[in-house]
């Protein structure tokens, strides 16, 4: 099974090897039909602190690194 992939903006960098990345989606309501954009953070691994706030990144779904880090950047050429 493929793993999943997502595309995000870097909001935070201040822990080791670690950043937050905020994911948005837009949805349409269900009622009202309007389209509403969601947000949800992931922590992903960056083991080499390359990232800096406000970059924009892919993550990729991978094997629990530690209790919230369950995604891994992409490096540029992957």
């Amino acid at each position: 099974m493929p793993k999943r992939m997502l595309q995000g903006v870097v909001v935070s960098d201040k822990t080791d090897k670690t950043i937050t990345v905020r994911v948005e989606r837009r949805i349409r309501h269900p009622l009202y039909g309007k389209f509403i954009r969601q947000s949800k953070k992931y922590a992903a691994h960056d083991p080499e602190n390359s990232f800096k706030t406000g970059d924009n990144v892919r993550i990729r779904e991978c094997r629990p690194i530690s209790k919230s880090k369950r995604w891994e950047v992409l490096a540029d050429g992957e």
